[in-house]
Parts: structure tokens; sequence; C-alpha cells
């Protein structure tokens, strides 16, 4: 038995600690293992019997939480700032524990990485497919590089700690931040320095809350820099860091202060057709001349008091995965690595196969002009307006002038005074155009949040800079303005020139808002007509025309690939030399492969309300039965989780029942295809021996029998 157990003796570390920290490229001296130990009377060969038959590697590890500790008692000393000096004591303490007792360091709290979700990472990728999954190919990259220089800069950023910060912005989340800047010294920081405590990168195990509190003073501080050095800068990295850096920050900026940003939802849904772009970046380790450890006796140590937490030791060249990544995403009925697959055989945003709808080309065609213009920087858009409590802003006034010109000259009819009234009222905005310097259009606006809505009061576009789509996409980013406040309804009086307009936007004279909500509220103007539009916060509506376009080019690309597996050459028929003047069209070889069906196949009903009247018999019975209580109601996050991770085309019957009265469905193929979405979706998320499984095909039997019955199809494949 060795004297180390009732020694307390801390003889191999200094009283007084160095000045500096001792040089690894030193020699150390030989040392007597008979010598009397400094700070007791045993000797020095006392403290180390205990490793006499630990290997090589164990020794190397050991060896390397001895510099860690040598490195953190020196910062402990040297550190002036109390909250980093308590976590550097604290993880001194920790490796110093696993040196006595040959453990393995273990951060101990209530919590593990990682701390949010989504991740900073997960965000940024989440951005990209938000903003710029439309984009050609060599576009996209660009998007992709910038990314990941961001995400590279905060892995490596250097926090301010809590002291400094609450110098800066006092009014700020002291508490929460703390809590967040000692996980960032425990996972983040320390590790680099040393090597035997678990690292993680910043932006895998943190999210919005740290992004927020940093990202303002990062934006400034980076771009601040490349000014700086731009000179300094290859040629190649010039224009990437100087010109659309800057563009790029301002837009993540939106969406990371936003309060309604659909990024930072678990449930993000954009871009979904696309895939999602890999902007992930890897931490390499640095060079160390010891193995990694794995203990079987983990030794750990309770920072709550610092709101640190427990971690897992990193495998340096493989980067940190969440678990729902190893999940696979089902888009409907097609693989996801179908689509990435289809998705790199296009390459020319401009192809497409097979005609134009007139619906699909209008609308694609209408916004993509002034598109364009705003991604090159010919115009910009703007919500200015008055204020009573802020000190004018002489290029705003200018502007305000500017549009209150361009209104009095293209609605004639509408008073200059009151137009004039209105632009400079504080209760108002507008969103302003602007090309060169100057205004060429707007939409003045009334938003009342407390009732839900926004008055849109007027718009319009200077004569000579018409049918550009300036119109549409000013309309767009109106949209996407009030989705990111909350508001989901606009309103308008729109006169017997403007209803087309309107309705080409979304609107319509079937108002969702209650009318006790904007009587009173609203401007009643004589002889025009009321319209309504309701926002959907899922869509991004600048690039709404985009998206569509490219999910036609994927549908297109699948359906070719199909017809390219199922492709078959067929002998001619020669029974009309022989004489025969007609022969059934089913009996043509390969007709049917086509997806050709005879005409008496489905009965599809010609009258609406018959149609309505069958559906709405054929949906009773269904909800009548005694399997279709599980598909009553939408699906309860609460009560499936995970489950809108799988099932990304939800559907009940409850929804049904509205689409039904809301008279959606046209045809019966509407309708069936819904119903069959609802068993799809069953038999996707839950297990076969699942009692919802066996409802779902009980339920899906009972459906096709009574579909059936009413004639609607003729035969069950």
């Amino acid at each position: 038995m060795t004297m180390r157990g009732a020694c307390k003796c801390n003889g191999w570390k200094s009283q007084n600690p160095p000045p500096t920290p001792p040089r690894m490229d030193q020699q150390p001296n030989t040392v007597n293992l008979q010598e009397r130990c400094r700070s007791c009377s045993h000797t020095l060969g006392d403290h180390v019997t205990h490793l006499e038959n630990v290997s090589e590697e164990e020794m190397n590890r050991l060896l390397g939480i001895v510099l860690d500790v040598e490195y953190l008692y020196t910062c402990v000393h040297k550190e002036e700032d109390a909250d980093t000096k308590q976590v550097y004591f604290s993880l001194f303490k920790l490796l110093r524990k696993c040196i006595l007792q040959m453990g393995k360091p273990v951060v101990e709290a209530q919590e593990s990485p990682p701390f949010e979700k989504p991740s900073i990472d997960q965000g940024v990728n989440n951005f990209v497919q938000y903003k710029f999954s439309h984009l050609p190919s060599k576009e996209r990259q660009t998007i992709v590089e910038l990314a990941k220089m961001f995400l590279n800069q905060i892995n490596y950023w250097q926090l301010e700690t809590p002291s400094q910060r609450r110098q800066r912005a006092p009014a700020d989340d002291a508490a929460g931040y703390k809590i967040n800047y000692t996980r960032w010294l425990c996972y983040c920081n320390v590790p680099q320095f040393c090597d035997s405590l678990p690292r993680y990168e910043t932006t895998q195990i943190f999210g919005r809350t740290l992004l927020r509190s940093v990202f303002t003073v990062m934006r400034k501080q980076l771009l601040e820099q490349a000014r700086q050095e731009k000179d300094k800068l290859p040629p190649e990295k010039r224009t990437l860091i100087l010109t659309h850096f800057p563009k790029f920050l301002s837009m993540l900026e939106e969406e990371v202060y936003s309060q309604s940003s659909p990024i930072w939802s678990e449930d993000f849904l954009a871009g979904s057709s696309v895939g999602q772009i890999p902007i992930h970046t890897v931490i390499s380790a640095a060079p160390v001349a010891r193995p990694l450890y794995h203990s079987t006796s983990p030794v750990s140590v309770d920072l709550s008091s610092c709101g640190s937490v427990s971690g897992e030791k990193r495998r340096p060249p493989e980067p940190l995965a969440h678990e729902e990544t190893k999940k696979p995403r089902i888009v409907g009925d097609i693989p996801m690595e179908l689509i990435n697959e289809v998705m790199a055989t296009i390459t020319d945003p401009a192809s497409m196969l097979g005609p134009e709808t007139n619906l699909l080309s209008a609308h694609s065609a209408r916004d993509e002009a002034a598109r364009l213009e705003e991604r090159r920087g010919v115009i910009e858009f703007h919500v200015i307006g008055n204020s009573l409590n802020q000190k004018p802003n002489k290029r705003i006034l200018m502007w305000l002038v500017g549009l209150q010109n361009v209104f009095s000259h293209q609605l004639p009819r509408m008073p200059k005074e009151y137009i004039t009234r209105l632009v400079f009222d504080p209760k108002h905005k507008t969103l302003s155009l602007i090309k060169d310097g100057r205004v060429i259009g707007g939409i003045c606006f009334r938003m009342f949040p407390s009732q839900g809505f926004t008055e849109i009061v007027f718009c319009a576009v200077t004569s000579n800079e018409q049918v550009k789509g300036y119109g549409t996409h000013l309309m767009n980013h109106l949209k996407e303005y009030h989705i990111k406040h909350d508001i989901l309804n606009f309103l308008t009086y729109a006169d017997e020139y403007a209803i087309g307009y309107f309705k080409k936007q979304g609107f319509s004279k079937d108002i969702k808002v209650p009318k006790a909500k904007y009587v009173g509220y609203i401007k009643d103007y004589e002889g025009a007509t009321l319209m309504g539009c309701e926002l959907n916060p899922s869509i991004p509506y600048t690039e709404f025309s985009v998206i569509i376009k490219k999910q036609k080019e994927i549908i297109k690309k699948l359906i070719e690939r199909k017809q390219a597996q199922i492709r078959k050459v067929y002998p001619g028929l020669s029974c009309f030399k022989e004489g025969v003047r007609q022969i059934p069209i089913e009996s043509i070889p390969g007709i049917r492969e086509t997806g050709w069906k005879p005409v008496g196949k489905g009965k599809e009903l010609k009258d609406p309300d018959q149609l309505y009247s069958t559906l709405k018999t054929i949906l009773q019975h269904v909800k009548s039965h005694q399997n279709a209580w599980p598909f009553m109601e939408p699906v309860k996050k609460t009560e499936a989780p995970g489950y809108y991770q799988v099932i990304r085309f939800p559907m009940d019957l409850k929804t049904m029942s509205e689409r039904l009265k809301s008279r959606y469905y046209t045809t019966r193929k509407l309708f069936m295809a819904d119903m069959q979405r609802i068993f799809t979706n069953c038999r996707e998320y839950n297990p076969p021996e699942s009692e919802y499984y066996k409802c779902a095909n009980l339920l899906e039997k009972f459906f096709y029998t009574k579909i059936k019955e009413t004639g609607l199809i003729e035969k069950i494949n």
C-alpha cells in the first residue's frame, strides 16, 4: 500500500505560480525518486507507485491532463474577470481530480449539448434554403460559401465577458448570457488549448439565443475588418467579401431578430423540394502528441453555478451530428434522394419540358425582371413613414414627397390634399420602390395589429416604369413584411381599374376577416369594391414564382425518368392490312402503360351540386365508421413527437370536411387523393402492429366500398 491514500500533499504544484507557463521545448531535469517531496516527508517515489503498471498510452493521457492543469492554473491567477476566473478554476479542479483518480474529465450539470434547437448551423442552413434555393447552381454555391465563412467566424469568435456585455447593453438578459458564456468557455473555448476536455463547435450546440447576443457586434466588426484589409484580399475573394457578404449579413440579420422567421422552426419546410444544402463547418483538432483516451471510470464536477453542462468525448475527424438528421425525411411519396438527384440534372433554369399553362407562365414572368433588378441593386425597397417622435430624416422626407407626387399623378381622382395627409400621417407607412435614388412607386398602408389586418390605402407605380413587374414585386415585399409582423390579412377598397391588379395578387371579394373586426376602422370609398387577401406565413412570396417554376421542372424531370423506365417498343399493328376497319383503343399494345384509361372506368359527376352531395354522403359514412376515431382531428405535436418531421403533407377528416364545405373538391380525384393521404400518412408514421395502422387499413377498405357503391369508380384495383 502506498502513502498516497493518506497523504494530502499537493507537492507537484508550487504554492506560488510561475510568471509564465512552462515552455514545452525545454528538456526536463532528471528526477531522483528517492528525493524527499518539498511539501511533505515522503519520497517522490511514494507519490507515483500507483503508476508502475499503467500502460504507456494511459501515461501519455495523464501527462496530457497534467499539461492542461498547468495551463489552467496559470490562467486562474492571470485572469481578471471574475466569471471567467470561476470557470477556469472549476475546470482546473476537475482535471486535477482526474489525475488523482485516473478518470476521464466530464463536465457535469443539468443539461447536455446541444442547448437549443435548431442550432445556429441548422438555422443558417435553413436561411440559405428559405432565401436562395431558387438560384441557379453557380449563384447558390456563392451563397453557400458565404454561409460557410460566417459559420466559421462564429466557431472561432471570442465572446465578450458578461461584465463587458453589461456595460455595453445593460438592458439585455444578463443571467441568460452568463449561462451561455459559461457553456461556451467549457465546451468551445477552453478545449481549444486543453485537449483533455471535450470540444464542440459553437454553431452546433448553440442556437438563435446566443446568435442574437453576438450578431450585431460581430457583423459590425467583420465588415469593418473587411474594409480595413480590402487591399490584402486576393482578387477572387474581394468581390465576395466586400460586395456579397454585407448583403448576406443584412438579410440574415432580419431573420435572426424577427419574431416570426420560419428558419428557426424545427418544422421548417421551405426548400424541402430541393433538399438541404450541406454547409456545416468542421473544426479540425489541434495536433496532439498523445492519443485520445476513453476511461472506464469517469470523474465529474458540478458547474451548475456557472451554468455549464455535461458533454461527451469528441472525435475530431467528424462533425457532431444531430439525431434528427439521421432520420429519413419523406416528402410526399417521392424519396429525397431521387429529388436531389433530379435537381443536379437541372442546369438551365430557363429550360422547360412541355407546354406552359397560362396560369404558371403568367405568374412566373410577371415579377421576374423586377426580382433580377433587385438582386443586381438597380432597385431597392424601403418601408418608411413620418414620425412625431424622431428628428425628420432628410432622405426619408424627400422620398415621402416623391411618393406623394407618384400617387397624385397616378390617382387623379383622389384629392391631392387627402393623399398628402395620409402619406405624411405617422399612423400610415409606405413601402417605397426606389430606383437610382428616386421614388418610382409604393404602397401606402395602415396596420391594425389589434384587429389582425392591414388596410392598403394607395398603390401605384409611375407610368413610365409600369409593365415591368414592379407592382407584383412590391406587393410580394409587402406580404413578407407583414408576415414578419404577424399580420396575415389585407383589406382594400379597389376601384374598377384596380380590381384586375388585386385579383392577380391573390385578393378576392370573399373577405376572411370578420366584419366586426374592420367596420369603423377601414376607410370606406364610394363606388369601390372591398377586397381581401389572406397571407400564408409558410410562403416566401418574393421568390414564390421561382419556386413554382423550379418545382415544375422537378416534376417534369421525374415524369421523364418514369417514362424512360417503362419505355418499351411494341411491334406495329398489322390488323389494318388484313381489312380490319377499327379496333378498341384499349387493345393497342402499350396504351395502358402510358396512363390512359377507358372513359367508362370512372364516373366524373359534371353537376357540382350533385358531386358535392355525393362526396358529403361518403364523408359522413366514413366519419361515422368505428375505425375513424384516430383520423377525426389533425395530429397534435404533443401526442406524436416528430410527426411533422416525418409527415410533410398531413390530412385529417376535419380538414376534409372544411374543404368540402368551401367547395374545394371540384373533382372526385381531389377528394380521393386527400382521403388516401390520411391512410398513407398513418402507415408511414406508425408500425404495422399498431392499432392506428389497423384502423387505417379497415377504414380504407370501407371507404373504397362506399366509393364503388356511389358509382364514382367501377372497380377497385
